[in-house]
């Protein structure tokens, strides 16, 4: 499955009007079996900004390609920049109310499974298991030419390495990790090759442009098919790779419950949308069900 290089969309009909009543999402979990679906906006509260929502990047930053990706190593050398200084401040975010809840409903048993388009891995951290990463991780790096997979952690050692005293000013960040820079800022940035081949390296993450991996593509259809509902948490689901499920869940008659301030591309296929901010609904969400939130364990849990 090709991930279209979408960046907006508009709607076509009137959008599903949005409800402040998180009850149809508490009967939901309440009945069991529920397959959540995530996207950036569940990340914002954590500090990593959503590409379409208020303020969001796409305003100011377009996202790298595959194909530029790989056809310039100018492009190369501008994303690895950027990257590497935004990491320092992606790795350091801690999961908040929104990926604590999710991970208390899974604890619970309420859950069926949970496939995130984001590729902080903050579910994870919250204490999330089996997360589905559908674009893949920023944590880990693979090399284009003989497929090792090594960690950012490790690449951002050496990049330090090559390019000691690197440190300008980002106007700000993106939710792929990427911070914003001139040209001018990027300069003559080093880029560390694969350790192994001299390969090029790239984060293992999909980008604009390039194929989810077909068994990852599969693997998340089983689990709608398997599910009883779908929740959508913070997603606008521009990207066909995460409408597609709705529309899977829609057509076999699963009912799709979408928390989001904004209209979404998928508000047609749902039976209702919460324009609410993630954190508050879902801790007002787990409240009504006695669910408790461990908040420490999900802190303790965050790379150091």
């Amino acid at each position: 499955m090709r991930m279209r290089p979408t960046l907006s969309w508009t709607p076509t009909e009137d959008p599903l009007p949005g409800t402040t009543e998180p009850a149809p999402v508490v009967d939901a979990l309440r009945s069991g079996g529920v397959l959540v679906l995530s996207g950036a906006g569940i990340s914002t509260e954590s500090g990593i900004p959503d590409y379409r929502g208020e303020g969001g990047s796409l305003s100011r930053h377009t996202p790298m390609t595959y194909q530029e990706f790989t056809a310039s190593a100018r492009a190369r050398r501008r994303y690895w920049a950027r990257s590497h200084l935004g990491w320092r401040t992606f790795g350091r975010a801690l999961p908040n109310a929104g990926h604590r809840a999710v991970a208390a409903f899974g604890r619970q048993g309420l859950l069926s499974g949970v496939i995130t388009q984001n590729v902080d891995g903050l579910h994870q951290a919250a204490g999330s298991e089996g997360v589905v990463e559908l674009h893949g991780s920023l944590e880990r790096v693979i090399c284009l030419s003989c497929g090792a997979l090594t960690s950012r952690r490790e690449l951002a050692h050496r990049l330090e390495e090559a390019n000691a005293g690197f440190g300008p000013v980002a106007a700000g960040l993106n939710p792929d990790g990427d911070a914003d820079l001139t040209d001018e800022q990027v300069g003559d940035f080093s880029v560390a090759p694969c350790h192994q081949c001299g390969g090029v390296l790239k984060p293992d993450v999909v980008f604009f442009g390039e194929n989810v991996p077909p068994p990852r593509v599969e693997h998340c259809r089983d689990l709608v098919e398997a599910a009883t509902s779908l929740l959508v948490l913070g997603s606008s689901l521009t990207v066909m790779s995460g409408l597609r499920f709705v529309r899977q869940a829609a057509r076999a008659g699963k009912p799709v419950l979408i928390v989001n301030r904004d209209p979404t591309r998928g508000d047609r296929h749902a039976v209702t949308r919460v324009a609410l901010p993630l954190g508050t609904t879902l801790t007002t969400v787990a409240e009504r069900l006695d669910v408790p939130l461990d908040i420490g364990s999900a802190e303790s849990a965050r790379r150091p």
